[in-house]
């Protein structure tokens, strides 16, 4: 044992001395034996006993709404990136491309393991009593918090180190900018994605429904829109006063004197703090892995050939990763209604040929495949080393996501534009040997 949280767990979690209280014991002899009232005695149902009972139609009902509003946000979120790339600030400072992939993955790192620590304790009654649901939502989002914070600033240098590799340049304006974007947007999204996660969670166990089939749709839907939106005008803000030397430093140095104060509220939960002080490779793997992602993004995204990338790369990648077993026949025509409503919206950006809509849609069943089997693997490793899947799994499987997603996109638009190019010189070819 590592220290980490294991899914196992122990009484005090359960809400057993809560439950047992002094003031909920029966009287006792004086010599005799501690006894409990049968009003207030516990029974404690193993975990996933009510979601046994849920058959795979039930699942998918609770499911492909939230997968198809989570569809047309991702196709929102699309084409805000598109916009958003020509803004001057993305223009000036290619490397905010970079961080882009590893900040929408903060809402899979952070945001999908506090939904699913959440649904964890919702259905294990621990939310049920209202001091404790206060207790395990308070220092639950008091941990997203430290983790945005600190992810924010190392996705920032990350990104850095890459486009200094590539680049062999460094400028200390844009590093600053880019430091006190990324830590901002991550702050400020991991807080309202959190609280719409607690107020899900909340809401899903009062109407009887799993928020695990709800939770993690919903947040993809608006997790890309509010992440790219904050990182557009914050950055913008950013670099129209950037004459200003003094305001991204005390930005960055004031979010990071936070961290002490949401320490404070996570050690009221002593889980919570074992996951601060042992939880932090995998989500710190998974940004380092998105970033290469963000790297192919920031390459490509601007090349004549690979025009409207930027559309699909949340969709590919976001989609693909919030896809079940369950739902592994609606990946093709979930992301053929997805490409005909972008095509409506930005049809002169959208490749228009079938043989790209066909390496795309076998791209996403690729991509799939690989993220459905990866966590099948992933999880029964979790289990048999007494990890918690909720905090290891899902940050990995996140972070290879956008990288396998970024990647097989690239190569879809690569091989599109091969064959058109091959196709135009073949029609030059006849027309130049044609009859005078």
């Amino acid at each position: 044992m590592d220290g980490t949280e294991t899914r196992q767990r122990r009484p005090e979690e359960l809400v057993l001395p809560h439950t047992l209280s002094p003031g909920r014991l029966s009287a006792a002899s004086e010599d005799g034996p501690l006894s409990v009232s049968e009003s207030h005695v516990v029974v404690l149902k193993p975990p996933g006993s009510e979601l046994s009972r849920e058959t795979a139609l039930s699942i998918g009902l609770q499911v492909i709404v939230p997968f198809l509003f989570a569809g047309l946000g991702l196709s929102g979120a699309g084409v805000l990136l598109n916009y958003f790339q020509h803004w001057p600030v993305f223009v000036e400072v290619k490397d905010l491309l970079t961080l882009v992939p590893p900040l929408v993955g903060l809402k899979g790192n952070l945001e999908m393991t506090l939904a699913s620590r959440l649904s964890t304790a919702a259905n294990t009654g621990q939310i049920d009593d209202p001091q404790e649901q206060h207790r395990v939502i308070s220092s639950n989002l008091a941990l997203i918090q430290v983790q945005a914070t600190v992810v924010g600033l190392l996705a920032a240098v990350a990104a850095l180190l890459l486009g200094a590799v590539s680049r062999e340049e460094l400028d200390f304006a844009k590093v600053e900018l880019l430091c006190a974007s990324s830590v901002i947007t991550a702050f400020l999204a991991a807080f309202a994605l959190g609280m719409l996660m607690v107020c899900i969670v909340i809401g899903a166990r009062k109407f009887g429904v799993n928020p695990d089939n709800i939770a993690t749709p919903i947040a993809a839907s608006l997790g890309d829109l509010i992440t790219l939106s904050i990182l557009a005008f914050v950055s913008s803000f950013f670099y129209k006063h950037r004459e200003n030397r003094y305001l991204t430093p005390l930005v960055c140095i004031g979010f990071m004197a936070l961290i002490p104060m949401w320490v404070l509220i996570a050690k009221q939960n002593p889980p919570i703090m074992k996951i601060l002080k042992f939880g932090w490779f995998p989500i710190i793997l998974a940004m380092v892995i998105s970033s290469f992602g963000g790297l192919i993004l920031n390459k490509t995204i601007s090349k004549q050939q690979y025009q409207g990338m930027a559309i699909f790369t949340p969709i590919i990648c976001e989609i693909n990763s919030i896809s079940a077993r369950v739902l592994l026949f609606l990946v093709v025509p979930g992301h053929l209604i997805f490409f005909y409503i972008i095509y409506l919206v930005e049809g002169h950006l959208v490749p228009n040929s079938k043989i790209f809509v066909v390496f795309y849609l076998l791209a996403s069943l690729i991509q799939v495949t690989i993220l459905l089997y990866l966590a099948e693997v992933m999880v029964r490793l979790t289990w048999h080393q007494a990890l918690d899947p909720d905090n290891h799994c899902i940050p990995y499987l996140t972070g290879l996501g956008d990288l396998l997603g970024t990647g097989l996109l690239t190569l879809c638009f690569l091989i599109n534009w091969l064959l058109r190019s091959e196709a135009e010189l073949d029609g030059i070819s006849e027309a130049a040997s044609g009859p005078p």
